[in-house]
């Protein structure tokens, strides 16, 4: 028996189709079918670990909490993780496989295409539909040959695909038909509807642009969806959208925390319960600015190129301003690539991030980190040192971190070891463990390290109800059932 699937493909980056692979996963679970989420190739630095061992992104492990299933590594076969303006690290079913510049790695993805033939016949296994998310653009007729994120794999599936376009950047007219008009024929021939996303204003008005769209593509229009503000509450794929999150950030908070927005930052998806706590004012702070003065806390947020980040850190003079932060008595945090800044110096022996070497940290926790090759992943739970609460959360990391200062760690886990570093003084920390804010056990006691109020707010619930409002949102806008139809090969 062939499983049903459907592919969303998009016409460019960020249009939402992540966001529609989660909320028809929640719709369809709602209903009863069992849904798991699938995106053959990801590149993002924001990423998530799996109960199997590996990571993926942060996206897919989100449209699986949606769908209701765990994540696996298999949702996500290939995650590409940017170290530089050309190159990335390439992981495969969960796994570092290789690190390659661009071009390199469009040769080797024809060696890819089997391990993500594999997991997706590994996803489909047990379950009544497959979601599919494509990436970028379909229209990439440059990068065709050898494609395994868009009409490549939707040709070595047979799987029908739904184009995906936002109104709200503009353009969208032009780039569905556009789309049409650049495929192949039997590329073309694929897709069978589209979606128009993100309508803001008075839908009716676009009526006649959906009738256009359709009669010159001979694509079913299967939704018009109006922008919705719940979306704001669920993680971000990519770092494309910090600049549309620090946009929108609240001003006004007691708490005053600032985050450097460092050029290759990951998992930045830690900061999210922050943005959403009412007593917090958290600031993404842009190159060309300088750290606020005064604030209560800056973080330093994990990294995908720990030293290329330290380096523009102080190519902007926020060194110093942590420096003057840490004069007035302000705290710091330091969360994975972060916590590996804040120490006396970082060792690279083998040339794991460029040429191998040393350099020197920021000094303000007397520990030091070598970079290996070896990565852990694994989910991590315990108490934090300040206060005592539980957390759960997960490691992600290369290297480790040793030193005076470790032997105060910041948390205890469960399997007995200990983690992270504390000053002296207690006012800079520094842990590897990702997700310490999402615990609405744990975040209160962070929040009162800073001097800060209970947290107010209950994060996982606030997740479930957006998924649950996303669902609702879909159900009313989109055809649901006609895109059913269409898995049904």
């Amino acid at each position: 028996m062939v499983v049903p699937a459907l592919m969303l493909q998009g016409t460019g980056s960020s249009v939402g189709k992540s966001l529609l692979v989660a909320g028809l996963a929640r719709a369809l679970a709602n209903r009863g079918l069992v849904v798991r989420p699938f995106k053959p190739q990801n590149m993002s630095n924001n990423a998530a670990v799996t109960a199997d061992g590996g990571e993926i992104g942060r996206a897919q492990a989100l449209q699986a909490r949606a769908a209701r299933v765990a994540p696996s590594v298999h949702m996500n076969p290939v995650l590409l993780k940017p170290q530089s303006e050309t190159g990335a690290q390439v992981i495969v079913q969960g796994r570092v496989f290789a690190s390659a510049r661009a071009r390199e790695y469009q040769a080797l993805k024809r060696q890819l295409l089997p391990h993500v033939l594999d997991s997706f016949a590994r996803v489909q296994a047990g379950c009544d539909i497959v979601l599919i998310e494509g990436a970028g653009s379909a229209s990439e007729v440059n990068l065709r040959a050898g494609d395994i994120a868009n009409m490549g794999f939707a040709r070595a599936t047979a799987t029908p695909v739904v184009l995906v376009g936002d109104i709200d950047r503009g353009g969208v007219i032009a780039s569905l038909v556009g789309t049409r008009a650049v495929l192949d024929f039997e590329d073309a021939a694929l897709i069978r509807g589209f979606i128009v996303n993100r309508m803001r204003g008075d839908p009716s008005l676009f009526a006649d642009g959906m009738r256009f769209i359709a009669e010159r593509t001979g694509w079913a229009p299967l939704g018009l969806v109006p922008h919705l503000p719940a979306a704001a509450h669920l993680p971000a794929e990519d770092a494309q959208e910090l600049a549309e999150i620090a946009r929108a950030q609240r001003r006004g908070g007691r708490l005053r925390i600032a985050v450097p927005r460092l050029p290759w930052i990951s998992n930045f998806d830690d900061l999210d319960p922050l943005r959403a706590e009412p007593d917090v004012e958290l600031r993404l702070i842009p190159p060309g600015t300088p750290l606020p003065a005064p604030c209560d806390l800056v973080i330093l947020p994990g990294s995908k190129a720990t030293i290329a980040d330290l380096a523009a850190l102080r190519a902007e003079g926020w060194d110093i301003d942590l420096a003057a932060h840490r004069r007035r008595g302000g705290r710091v945090l330091g969360l994975c690539g972060g916590y590996q800044m804040l120490g006396r110096a970082i060792a690279d022996p083998q040339g794991i991030e460029g040429p191998a070497g040393e350099v020197a940290g920021l000094g303000l926790l007397d520990v030091r980190t070598l970079l290996t090759h070896e990565k852990r992943l694994t989910h991590a739970e315990g108490t934090l040192a300040p206060g005592g609460a539980a957390f759960s959360g997960y490691e992600m990391h290369m290297g480790r971190t040793e030193g005076p200062d470790a032997e105060r760690p910041f948390l205890h886990l469960a399997d007995g070891r200990a983690d992270g570093a504390w000053s002296a003084d207690g006012l800079v920390a520094g842990s590897y463990v990702h997700g310490l804010f999402a615990a609405d056990t744990a975040r209160p006691a962070l929040l009162g390290w800073l001097g800060g109020a209970a947290g107010g707010i209950g994060y996982e619930a606030q997740v479930e109800a957006a998924l649950d409002a996303l669902a609702a949102h879909l159900e009313a806008h989109v055809a649901i059932d006609a895109l059913l139809a269409l898995a049904v090969r």
